[in-house]
C-alpha cells in the first residue's frame, strides 16, 4: 500500500515521502498513530498545496529581510554612554542597546540576538557591526558611541 508520510518514521522515510508499505503496517501502526495517510489524489494535491503554501511564505520572508537590509544599511546610529579615564564606557553596549536605539531612532524593531557582536562594545568610536536579517541576508550597520 503506498502512503504519504506525515511526520519522519525510522525505517520508513522523512515527512512528505511517498513510500509502499505493508497493508498490516499501514492500518494497525501509521494511520491510527497519525503518522501518514493514504496516498490518494486528494490527499497527494493537499500536501502539494501545503508545500506550496510554505514555499511562498519563505519567498515573502526573504524579500522582507532584503528590503530590510536595504533600509538598515544606511543608517547612523548614535549612542551615548558614560566614560572614563581614555575614553573607556563604565560598562559596555550590547546587541540589545543597539536594538534599542535602532528602534528609538529609525523606529526599525530588530531582535537583539540577530545583531552580531564579536564582543561587546567598551570603548568610544565608530564601530561597523553587521546584522543577520534571514538566512543569506546581512547589513552593516554604523554605530557611533560618544561621551
Amino acid at each position: 500500500m503506498k502512503v504519504l508520510l506525515k511526520a519522519d518514521v525510522k525505517g520508513q522515510g522523512k515527512t512528505g515521502q511517498v513510500v509502499n508499505v505493508s497493508d498490516g503496517y499501514a492500518r494497525n501502526f501509521l494511520f491510527p498513530k497519525g503518522l501518514a495517510v493514504e496516498a490518494n489524489a486528494s490527499n497527494m494535491n493537499a500536501e502539494k498545496i501545503k508545500k506550496d503554501a510554505e514555499l511562498h511564505k519563505k519567498d515573502t520572508e526573504k524579500k522582507l529581510a532584503k528590503e530590510k537590509a536595504i533600509q538598515i544599511g544606511n543608517t547612523e546610529i548614535v549612542i551615548t554612554a558614560k566614560t572614563g579615564e581614555n575614553g573607556k564606557l563604565f560598562g559596555s553596549i550590547t546587541g540589545k542597546e543597539i536594538a534599542d536605539a535602532l528602534n528609538e531612532q529609525f523606529h526599525i524593531d530588530i531582535d537583539k540576538k540577530k545583531i552580531l557582536l564579536k564582543e561587546h562594545i567598551k570603548e568610544t568610536g565608530e564601530y561597523k557591526v553587521p546584522v543577520k536579517l534571514y538566512a543569506e541576508t546581512t547589513a552593516v550597520i554604523k554605530v557611533i558611541v560618544k561621551a
